[in-house]
């Protein structure tokens, strides 16, 4: 049985229409309510709504993606004890309305990085790029975040002022905007094209990490988690976290969901399957040590939900995403070891035994550079890379 076929759909006013998802054979969307304030109930009645005209297309609603997790949650400031009741409130009401899967993430501040939004490759398609001395340029010398430099080796130091000093004013703030406020804000972020001082306010949200080290943020994800899984729990839920992007230290900020042994640490922390894993393979395949088969291989049954993409790392740290199936990583094995994951689940009796996935980010590509998509999210690059997926997903099927 191939992997349910889903599509990240972003709500009614995405140019993508439900009516071409259908033609495109999609079998599942993913969604969430993205005009609903982080923090608040996510009411029955706007999830019906969502829920119903998905339906009335002949697909369903498969994944939340996501059901933020507030700045207030993963620091426990004072709001903490209202945000999680109104995250479990939500959780009811998604259980309630027969939404099985939820995706959140754990990642202070800032939710994924690039440096290029319009990265052409040969072939003249647009892709995405994090080019690390770019970052650092942006961090230690127009971000000018307090020591950031002592992040940072001497040769990348060198290499960041000298592409500071090759900024135009235009090139610098277009940086800024990408960073903060392009690549977060389309989605869930907390700083949007309003503000008036990006910067001031990024630094301002950096700054509350200021005593939240590594192991201080694990243990406000387990509390999260001890209050919430029990909710997911009764209402038939599978929680998935996302990995970092990239899934390494930026900003000074702690991360804890970017390698196999923080994936150990998660699983460890709730022994619920309802505490469960998105798998995304674009963001884990950004770090050169982490072995992704064999992640699948000691966390599968955490599985609930993946992302299929594929980057090409350089010697430096940086990356590109560089479509679907070329690049650093054999996504012919991953899709092998998920299709047998899921076969195991079918055979052992599990109700959840299905994994859908999502063609993560694409590579623009013809008529997509007429239209203004999301950041990663092109139509027809998305297209072919579900087409591919599932090319290989019924030659491995017809194989066995």
């Amino acid at each position: 049985m191939a992997l349910e076929k889903t599509w990240r759909w972003f709500g009614f006013n995405d140019p993508i229409t439900l009516d071409q998802l259908a033609q495109m054979g999609v079998e599942g969307v993913v969604t969430a309510l993205h005009h609903i304030k982080n923090g608040e109930v996510w009411p029955v009645d706007e999830i019906m709504q969502v829920k119903n005209a998905i339906e009335s297309k002949g697909m369903r609603w498969s994944v939340v993606e996501s059901l933020p997790v507030s700045e207030g949650i993963k620091i426990c400031s004072d709001e903490r004890a209202r945000l999680i009741s109104n995250y479990q409130q939500s959780l009811r009401n998604l259980g309630a309305c027969g939404i099985d899967t939820v995706v959140y993430n754990f990642m202070p501040v800032i939710d994924w990085v690039r440096t290029h939004l319009h990265y052409f490759l040969e072939n003249g398609g647009e892709s995405m790029y994090f080019d690390y001395p770019t970052f650092a340029a942006f961090d230690i010398h127009l971000l000018k975040r307090p020591n950031a430099a002592s992040d940072y080796d001497q040769k990348m130091q060198i290499k960041a002022k000298q592409i500071a000093e090759s900024l135009s004013p235009d090139d610098a703030e277009q940086l800024v905007y990408v960073i903060i406020v392009l690549t977060q804000g389309f989605i869930n972020g907390a700083i949007n094209g309003e503000v008036a001082d990006p910067k001031k306010v990024f630094l301002e949200m950096i700054a509350r990490y200021k005593n939240i080290d590594k192991q201080a943020l694990r243990n406000n994800l387990k509390a999260f988690l001890d209050d919430v899984i029990p909710v997911a729990e009764e209402s038939g839920i599978n929680l998935c976290i996302h990995p970092d992007d990239p899934p390494f230290p930026v900003l000074g900020l702690p991360r804890i969901t970017g390698t196999m042994e923080d994936l150990e640490w998660i699983t460890r922390a709730n022994p619920s399957t309802n505490n469960g894993l998105a798998f995304c393979v674009g963001s884990l395949s950004a770090r050169k040590d982490n072995d992704l088969p064999e992640m699948i291989r000691r966390f599968g049954h955490r599985i609930h939900f993946t992302h299929l993409r594929n980057t090409q790392l350089l010697p430096d740290g940086s990356f590109y995403e560089s479509g679907h199936l070329e690049g650093s990583q054999n996504i012919v094995n991953i899709i092998d070891l998920l299709l047998k994951e899921q076969k195991l689940r079918i055979e052992s009796g599990r109700k959840d035994y299905r994994i859908p996935f999502r063609p993560d980010h694409g590579i623009k590509i013809l008529d997509d550079f007429k239209n203004n998509y999301n950041p990663g999210y092109p139509l027809i690059g998305r297209l072919k890379g579900m087409a591919e997926i599932s090319g290989i997903m019924a030659a491995l099927e017809s194989a066995d």
